[in-house]
């Protein structure tokens, strides 16, 4: 499979490989061959395409020891992986189609990105003219759309050029997360086909795109972007519920329970410890709301909303709270 891919030739230095029984096997570092599998398993017309083929892939890659970096850089990630399968009049279009999903779910955490265009590295397959070609096809696709890009001499995959988008962070620092590669090679390599309007068979191209890249690195990039201060939506703990003595608890454990049935995620905390103390460690934590009940909140039904950043909102009733929670976890609230 990598011989045939070109993995073995142009990448099998940074492959994970062992010999059993006298033959050679490799840890995959890319999905894409398993891709190429799945649209050859059975026969395709242009009605179909283009076919879309997406896979949260597990890959391996022998990186060096010195260029390791906490989650930016590490040897097994997890890429959110489509390979996208189209007709050669169909590229310009899937391409434009592909960088409004870069924009739609970069705004979603605020990141801003540059783009660059990486060309034909020394090391590659196919004629110089498929890659001048393919590069004037990408270069189209995002003119046409009023983007800038810079080009990045000689970095493209062995298989095609590629545009790299560099997302920055609040410290401005970049980290490259989302590509798309345009890809005529490999669709050679495994005389993938689909039948034309005219009935015959024809070679389709695809690309390879990624969103996020690796999800350890983008979870890295939106940790480091946010300070760990992540939005209501993409918070791991939603609210805390923090009653103020042990008389409370009861309340308390109702409250949380209403709460994680309206969806949210909650937590309970029902240490002996003095509220000041709680709500300091859950400010620390960046917990977006902590939410307090004693004496008073029990008579009224009600609850005292804390916001990390706002501070005190006041005495709320458990369903308004429920309600500004959800508008804001629905509308992807950035703070």
């Amino acid at each position: 499979l990598w011989e045939r891919s070109g993995h073995w030739e142009h990448y099998k230095d940074n492959m994970y490989t062992t010999v059993i029984d006298e033959t050679n096997f490799g840890i995959k570092p890319m999905n894409c061959p398993g891709g190429m599998l799945v649209y050859a398993n059975e026969p395709h017309s242009y009605r179909e395409l283009p076919m879309r083929v997406g896979e949260l892939g597990l890959v391996h890659r022998h990186e060096l020891s010195g260029t390791l970096h906490g989650l930016f850089r590490v040897r097994c990630f997890t890429q959110d992986d489509a390979h996208i399968f189209m007709t050669p009049d169909q590229m310009l279009d899937v391409i434009q189609e592909t960088v409004r999903l870069f924009d739609e779910v970069y705004s979603t955490f605020g990141l801003n990105y540059t783009i660059e265009l990486s060309t034909m590295p020394e090391d590659h397959i196919g004629t110089v003219e498929e890659w001048e070609r393919n590069q004037d096809i990408l270069k189209q696709a995002i003119t046409a759309m009023g983007k800038d890009f810079v080009i990045n001499e000689g970095d493209g995959a062995f298989y095609g050029p590629k545009l790299d988008f560099h997302i920055a962070d609040s410290l401005g620092r970049t980290w490259q997360c989302g590509t798309i590669q345009l890809d005529s090679q490999l669709p050679e390599r495994f005389q993938l086909e689909y039948t034309g309007e005219d009935g015959q068979k024809h070679r389709p191209v695809m690309i390879h795109r990624v969103v996020l890249g690796s999800l350890e690195r983008f979870i890295g990039v939106i940790t480091e972007h946010l300070a760990g201060k992540f939005p209501l939506w993409l918070s791991p703990v939603q609210a805390v519920v923090l009653p103020i003595s042990e008389r409370h608890h009861g309340y308390a454990k109702a409250l949380t329970s209403k709460l994680e049935e309206a969806g949210l995620r909650v937590e309970c905390d029902l240490r002996a410890e003095k509220t000041g103390y709680k709500i300091r460690e859950a400010q620390v934590q960046q917990t977006p709301y902590m939410l307090v009940v004693g004496d008073k909140e029990i008579e009224s039904a009600g609850i005292s909303v804390r916001h990390r950043r706002e501070g005190d909102m006041g005495l709320m009733d458990a369903g308004a709270f429920i309600d500004m929670a959800l508008k804001e976890i629905k509308t992807k609230e950035l703070k």
